[in-house]
């Protein structure tokens, strides 16, 4: 997976322009309700593998059958935003 982050932050780049425009590595922008980042390679690392996990986590616990907290949704709602994904359905 680490192999793949290139690939995942040029993806992140991509749905950055096509969504929100040429903005500059480091500016603010509004998206789906929040403000967000535009996030250099080095802050996209650590934030797109902590959405991973929360996304595996989040997925195993709906297969599971698990109830799901408020405030994991929220943080999965969030860190989806900061990479400018839509989060996984409820």
């Amino acid at each position: 997976m680490i192999d793949d982050l290139p690939a995942r932050y040029h993806e992140y780049l991509g749905r950055f322009t096509t969504e929100l425009g040429d903005i500059k590595v480091g500016a603010f922008v509004k998206w789906s309700g929040k403000l967000i980042k535009k996030l250099s390679f080095e802050e996209f690392t650590p934030a797109f593998l902590e959405y991973q996990e929360i996304e595996q986590r989040y997925t195993e616990s709906i297969e599971n059958g698990d109830t799901i907290n408020d405030v994991v949704l929220r943080l999965l709602r969030d860190r989806s935003a900061n990479l400018v994904l839509d989060p996984p359905p409820v």
